[in-house]
């Protein structure tokens, strides 16, 4: 589980960071960026929670780090922010011409089909291998929570159902809520998933919530001026499945707000305190 430093910098005092490594879930290279508070690179034994956030269409791990402004909160809380890319990447991995799939549009599943199976595995590479690394090579505990935006809500909301004993919290900005029954979503789920939905169901989260048992705390943040709300995120299909089935969910909707980084960055910090009260709830520096 080797890892190559590619950038490090300075920010409030800790490291933003990225780094290269071989993806054996993915068969390919991989990056992704980390930010570590002041602290982390001493060797005084003081290990941190972690938050993951998985970006939208199109990004990579360089635009949360660089356009949402989350570094100053990580560092004041004490949180680790890793940031991987939202798809494989490479001259031999499958991509398509349009956006909304292929690279850059991993939508956080697991492709059962040809030709994207061989290397879009990207729920596994999130919930197993990632963790495993950074908890590998880094001074973090087993404290971790998620988070995203977009197309990443959608990961960071069914990742975080999916598996409620891996993380102490979930949000989502302007998250695609009901991708079974979205154009995205049923471009991408029947591109990697094929025809059959009930299995695009295993990766909607306005589906998963009525089958969660354990609930975890999720945060949910939409902007009313947001140019995909009406057609590609649905928020109300999961607000109306959380009020059917009694799951806590905490919705803020923001007037005047649209689908950018300017939305994130405006409420990051937000996001961060809301996390921070579950990661770091007990004492943060056990290993």
């Amino acid at each position: 589980m080797s890892i190559e430093l590619i950038s490090s910098v300075r920010s409030f005092s800790g490291q933003q960071q990225q780094y290269r490594h071989h993806s054996s879930t993915l068969n390919c290279s991989m990056h992704f960026s980390v930010y570590l508070p002041q602290g982390a690179d001493s060797e005084q034994g003081h290990h941190f929670p972690v938050l993951y956030w998985l970006s939208g269409l199109t990004c990579t791990d360089a635009n949360f780090s660089q356009k949402a402004g989350a570094q100053r909160m990580a560092a004041e809380l004490g949180i680790v922010l890793v940031v991987p890319d939202t798809s494989p990447r490479g001259e031999d991995v499958a991509d398509d011409p349009s956006y909304d799939l292929g690279q850059g549009a991993g939508f956080y599943v697991n492709a059962t089909q040809d030709p994207w199976k061989q290397h879009y595995r990207m729920y596994d590479y999130i919930v197993e291998e990632l963790p495993a690394l950074i908890e590998g090579n880094f001074p973090v505990n087993q404290r971790r929570a998620i988070s995203g935006h977009s197309m990443g809500g959608h990961g960071a909301l069914v990742i975080g159902l999916r598996n409620p004993e891996r993380y102490t919290s979930i949000s989502a900005f302007s998250p695609i809520c009901n991708p079974i029954a979205c154009p995205w979503g049923e471009k991408a789920l029947g591109a990697y998933l094929g025809a059959e939905t009930t299995h695009w169901e295993e990766y909607d989260a306005s589906v998963l919530v009525g089958r969660a048992i354990n609930h975890r705390p999720i945060l949910v943040s939409q902007g009313d001026k947001d140019e995909f709300l009406e057609q590609q995120l649905r928020p109300e299909a999961l607000q109306m499945a959380a009020e059917v089935c009694g799951y806590p969910i905490r919705f803020e909707h923001h007037g005047g707000y649209d689908h950018s980084y300017y939305f994130i960055a405006s409420f990051i910090e937000e996001h961060l305190r809301f996390h921070a009260d579950f990661l770091l709830k007990n004492d943060h520096s056990d290993s």
